[in-house]
């Protein structure tokens, strides 16, 4: 198996040699990069597995490299480690919310580094094979792999968009998810807005017959699969 891949974008040569450095040492391949701009060019030109990025870049900075890539439908699964200065709760806060998949400060240990690189990689790794593991509750089954869902063994037609608001909401029965979760959840495979999810939901419900009640509102927030 070919070893994973990690972008590093950091400006201070020093910083970026000593995260190279432990990483590679780790089993990691590497790539380096001093600005937001190349990061990018990098980031599409050659994906990578992970993306370990400072937030204060010369030129576009790292809040905005992220915030690019996340929204980006070829990059945007991309995990991203923040490694920064900035250790303030805002900046912390700021980092998560604009698709960050985890946040380091400086003064760092590389040891600890390596760690969060590799705990991130792992989560994504499972997040990956569970969407793709066939899930059956109360009537309801959805194959990933064949792109089907079957309602008492009964093929049911969904479009992408519906296909995929139903898996999201059957990985996790009984879990609320927001318009705009079940948007970033989409996004990559489809186009949809906030007003469109609520269309989507109804078409989705009457398609699936009597099973669509297991679709619940959960008014003012969002929607669930009812265990």
């Amino acid at each position: 198996m070919a070893n994973e891949s990690v972008l590093v974008v950091e400006d201070e040569p020093e910083i970026l040699e000593l995260v190279e450095y432990n990483l590679r040492k780790n089993g990691y391949d590497t790539v380096g990069a001093t600005s937001g701009e190349q990061a990018l060019r990098l980031a599409h030109s050659s994906p990578p597995d992970l993306i370990v990025l400072d937030l204060m870049l010369p030129g576009m900075d790292g809040l905005e490299v992220c915030r690019t890539l996340k929204s980006d439908p070829a990059t945007c699964r991309i995990p991203i480690v923040i490694l920064t200065a900035r250790g303030e709760e805002a900046d912390i806060v700021a980092g998560l919310e604009v698709g960050a998949d985890d946040y380091v400060t400086k003064p760092f240990s590389p040891r600890v580094l390596v760690a969060r690189v590799r705990a991130v990689l792992r989560r994504r790794a499972r997040e990956e094979q569970d969407e793709h593991a066939t899930i059956s509750l109360h009537g309801i089954t959805i194959i990933p792999g064949r792109h089907e869902v079957l309602v008492k063994g009964k093929a049911v037609e969904l479009t992408r968009t519906e296909f995929l608001i139903l898996h999201l909401l059957m990985r996790r029965p009984g879990w609320v998810f927001t318009r705009q979760q079940i948007i970033e959840a989409a996004r990559g495979h489809t186009s949809v807005t906030d007003r469109a999810v609520d269309v989507h939901i109804v078409s989705l419900r009457r398609k699936l017959g009597p099973a669509g009640e297991r679709v619940e509102t959960v008014r003012g927030v969002g929607y669930r699969f009812r265990e």
